[in-house]
């Protein structure tokens, strides 16, 4: 197989590991925002359901969770599932609680008083929630949000556990049949830029909202 050749099966590889990447950003964040809200709702039941899957997806390896929607449906007689689609169930359910344990954090950091601040005024709670707290919970978050991102980027990999044809397999497939090394290497250098950039924009984003310092 001549390089030309692995390297476009590299290159399509990359491109599964990014769609894995903006595909698990895209649903996991809203569906973080709802569990985090849930974790803090006032209905116990809700809360207890929250509490419980935050506990489960955090407390159990994401290679597992990929096992077990992977290869579970088939297990139980239910047929259909593609692979793709238990890789991304599997992704977004997980970083999802952790998103939702983030955005709590940031909300629940929030002072009381900027609430109660917005109520006097005349404000509504969405009102007070959009219009004040939330640049605040954004200025707060984006720390431990670019530490997840960048963990994202590197789980991308663990797709290959259930077949997923990302780079790291492409990687591994050329390394055992042409018996090479640089496919690994060349991965590494993906996952190095794509964290670099990741870390570039965060930097930026933190600097730009930094309006504390003069």
């Amino acid at each position: 197989m001549d390089s030309l050749t692995m390297l476009k099966q590299l290159g399509e590889g990359m491109i599964v590991t990014g769609e894995i990447f903006f595909l698990t950003l895209l649903f996991a964040l809203p569906l973080g925002l709802v569990i985090a809200f849930g974790r803090m709702a006032k209905n116990p039941i809700l809360r207890t359901v929250s509490k419980i899957y935050i506990s489960i997806m955090r407390g159990t390896p994401l290679m597992l969770q990929l096992i077990v929607f992977g290869f579970g449906p088939g297990l139980l007689g239910i047929d259909g599932m593609n692979t793709f689609v238990a890789v991304m169930i599997a992704f977004v359910l997980n970083y999802a609680c952790y998103f939702s344990e983030i955005f709590r954090g940031g909300i629940e950091g929030i002072p009381k008083g900027q609430y109660e601040a917005g109520f006097v005024l005349g404000m509504t709670k969405s009102q007070v929630f959009f219009k004040v707290i939330l640049m605040q919970v954004i200025k707060r978050i984006i720390p431990p949000m670019s530490n997840e991102f960048l963990t994202l980027v590197k789980d991308t990999s663990l797709a290959n556990t259930i077949m997923i044809y990302e780079i790291t397999w492409n990687a591994k497939r050329f390394m055992n049949s042409a018996h090479i090394l640089w496919p690994l290497f060349y991965s590494g250098l993906f996952y190095l830029a794509f964290n670099g950039i990741l870390t570039l924009i965060f930097g930026y984003i933190e600097k730009k909202m930094d309006y504390y310092k003069s």
